[in-house]
């Protein structure tokens, strides 16, 4: 089988977009367009038709172009059956353990509350592409504005399941500042500092820093290793409950 053909646009200060085609039935989807011109433009460049929006939540640098795009295509907008209401211009609504299908790819869909209530993210396996919004970033995961410690470490351990390879197309270039802040709380972590490093380099000369791949993320992401022995004690919470550990990192994240 075919995989999906994937381009990042980067918009904004900090935004990453996804533009991406099934080659076998040549839909176009978009993953979540803050604004329509850099869209239009690559679709342009590209020559490719807009025919689907994916989105992952309904902040408005997710969901800004989602009207005007469908006005200028008629392209079909996917979102969170639980979020229907505030996602603009929603035609097909998902949930979790769906799988929605994208022409000839297929995502598997998870409800992944923690950054909002109705948060989603789609994997499509076969491309080994996951589309998880702001929920998980390179080294980070989504401030926590409209669920708890636990919903959202439960919803990283969904991702926590996927195989390594797995692609992290997450929703912003937050890597540097996540980096920095990983290293205080992971101080003997190798790989986080072997990973540090790329990054600094990487940022110096404005390469992006995603996608990340899941197996850097487990290796090396605070937020994705709250039940890891050598983090616990980093943190001075050896064999505490993964969410108190969790919560702890976040705090001292928001507090950074």
């Amino acid at each position: 089988m075919s995989t999906l053909e994937i381009h990042q646009i980067p918009v904004l200060h900090d935004n990453y977009l996804y533009l991406f085609k099934d080659p076998d039935s040549g839909f176009v989807g978009i993953v979540d367009p803050a604004v329509a011109d850099p869209v239009v433009e690559k679709l342009d460049e590209l020559g490719w038709t807009l025919t689907h929006i994916i989105n992952t939540h309904h902040h408005m640098d997710h969901t800004g172009a989602n009207l005007e795009l469908k006005e200028k295509t008629g392209c079909t907008i996917v979102g969170a059956e639980i979020d229907a209401v505030r996602i603009p211009g929603i035609d097909i609504r998902v949930k979790d353990g769906d799988i929605y299908e994208f022409g000839a790819q297929k995502a598997h869909v998870f409800e992944v509350p923690g950054h909002t209530s109705g948060h989603i993210a789609y994997w499509f396996e076969d491309s080994d592409a996951l589309f998880c919004g702001d929920t998980l970033f390179a080294l980070g995961c989504g401030r926590l504005f409209e669920g708890t410690p636990a919903q959202m470490w439960h919803s990283i351990g969904k991702f926590r399941n996927l195989p390594d390879q797995t692609k992290v197309y997450c929703a912003h270039e937050y890597t540097e500042a996540n980096a920095r802040f990983a290293v205080t709380v992971d101080p003997k972590n190798a790989a986080l500092q072997l990973r540090f490093e790329d990054i600094l380099e990487k940022r110096k000369h404005l390469i992006p820093t995603v996608p990340s791949t899941l197996g850097e993320e487990k290796a090396t992401n605070p937020f994705m290793r709250a039940d890891d022995p050598g983090l616990q004690e980093a943190l001075g919470l050896s064999g505490a409950d993964p969410v108190a550990v969790f919560t702890e990192t976040r705090a001292r994240k928001d507090s950074f």
